[in-house]
């Protein structure tokens, strides 16, 4: 070590040091240059979460590579690929963002991914946001598009979609009809545009194709009419249907669901999910419900004429430990209690097959026989839509009028 003098004030320091301690004058930059860089070193990424690799000697306004694990050799070494739909930033912090984007939401980078790894993809995420039963319909839609299951996702054009509207089916997996081709209805071709349109907005946004064909063509006007014409109205049971169901209560299983359906007016959906903490058997009412703002946990009394039949499932669901009001395995199926829409529609059909009842009946026909029922026994207007959960438009009613448990009770009542 020497002493030099200091550029600046002249005085005595020492060759090693980085700045004169006398004026604070810098005295070698090539060594604070060299500190500065080992204080500023980016951290490792963790392992599987991709690579940033800057490009020097190039000149380029994105030098910034972002690439991402794909997978592993043989040798345990990790394979990368650039980052799409944009692989090059101009900044390193810009590069790891998007790493940690992709990350967050990995979707696959793969040309050739096919058209049934693609639905799983989409699904995923877009199910995780939809209620139960919109998910149905969108699985129910899928089971008859097998004939493009293997397909590429960018492959698939206008023409395979709406062939497989016009002759997609899917095998019946129960009953007498099981093997047998069952061919989509109009009302599940139009939920297969649906799918496709949204299936195929995915595969745009993540730029695995260039184009939705989905959406380059209309549901045909042939298909509206069949669609149209195959809609039906929903039958009331008559009151000499309601009196064979009074008669058998205890005879036939699971008419006491369908009685209790009839005298609060529940959609088959929110009826299979009522839950215990959603029932007062002190004060006897229910509030639950689904689907709409109008819907959403509204209050309904429990009619008195019923009361002992929600009491008994009350009590079956509590010796079973279950949360839900209504529990069956079935004969066939082990598995969970827990009641779907389809498990009721089963035993729906199969209570109107034991009565000798009109089989057109459907599930949501006791909420139409609430309905009729409370209407023909003079049940307020709007009391009735609290109960039933339609949307209330006068606003004197739906946000001056409030009414409580008794006023709906007494109005709920006038049905016999």
């Amino acid at each position: 070590m020497a002493l030099i003098n200091c550029p600046e004030c002249q005085l005595q320091v020492s060759d090693k040091a980085l700045a004169c301690p006398h004026c604070g004058y810098p005295l070698n930059r090539a060594v604070i240059q060299q500190n500065y860089k080992k204080r500023t070193k980016r951290k490792r990424l963790p392992n599987g979460f991709g690579s940033i690799t800057e490009i020097k000697g190039k000149n380029l306004r994105n030098p910034f590579l972002t690439r991402i694990c794909v997978g592993k050799t043989e040798f345990n070494k990790p394979i990368l690929k650039p980052l799409k739909p944009k692989a090059y930033f101009p900044t390193y912090n810009e590069a790891y963002q998007a790493l940690i984007d992709y990350n967050r939401n990995p979707y696959d980078l793969e040309d050739d991914i096919l058209v049934e790894e693609l639905y799983e993809k989409w699904t995923d995420t877009y199910l995780s946001t939809c209620d139960e039963s919109y998910a149905r319909t969108i699985t129910s839609a899928w089971a008859y598009c097998s004939s493009i299951y293997q397909m590429r996702a960018k492959d698939v054009r206008a023409r395979h979609i709406k062939g497989v509207m016009d002759e997609g089916y899917r095998i019946e997996t129960r009953g007498k009809k099981k093997g047998e081709k069952v061919f989509a209805s109009a009302g599940t071709k139009a939920r297969i545009k649906s799918l496709f349109n949204l299936m195929y907005d995915y595969a745009l946004e993540y730029e695995i194709v260039t184009v939705n064909y989905a959406r380059t063509f209309d549901i045909s006007e042939d298909i509206m009419k069949e669609k149209e014409a195959s809609k039906r109205s929903h039958i009331p049971f008559s009151d000499n249907e309601l009196k064979i169901l009074w008669e058998n209560v205890g005879k036939v299983k699971y008419i006491d669901w369908i009685l209790i359906q009839c005298y609060m007016g529940w959609r088959p959906q929110e009826l299979a999910l009522l839950r215990l903490d959603e029932i007062n058997l002190e004060e006897w009412y229910m509030q639950a419900g689904i689907k709409t703002d109008a819907g959403k946990q509204r209050i309904v009394p429990i009619h008195t004429r019923i009361r002992d039949l929600v009491k008994q499932n009350y009590d079956i669901a509590m010796s079973l430990e279950s949360p839900y009001l209504f529990n069956d395995k079935g004969q066939t199926h082990a598995g969970s209690y827990k009641i779907t829409y389809d498990k009721y529609s089963y035993r729906f059909k199969a209570v109107m097959a034991a009565l000798n009842l009109n089989p057109e009946h459907r599930p949501h026909d006791p909420r139409n026989t609430f309905i009729t029922r409370a209407k023909k026994a003079e049940v307020d207007e709007y009391a009735l839509k609290e109960m039933v959960g339609h949307k209330i438009q006068d606003i004197t009613e739906s946000v001056y009028t409030l009414r409580d448990l008794e006023w709906l009770r007494s109005d709920l009542e006038k049905i016999r």
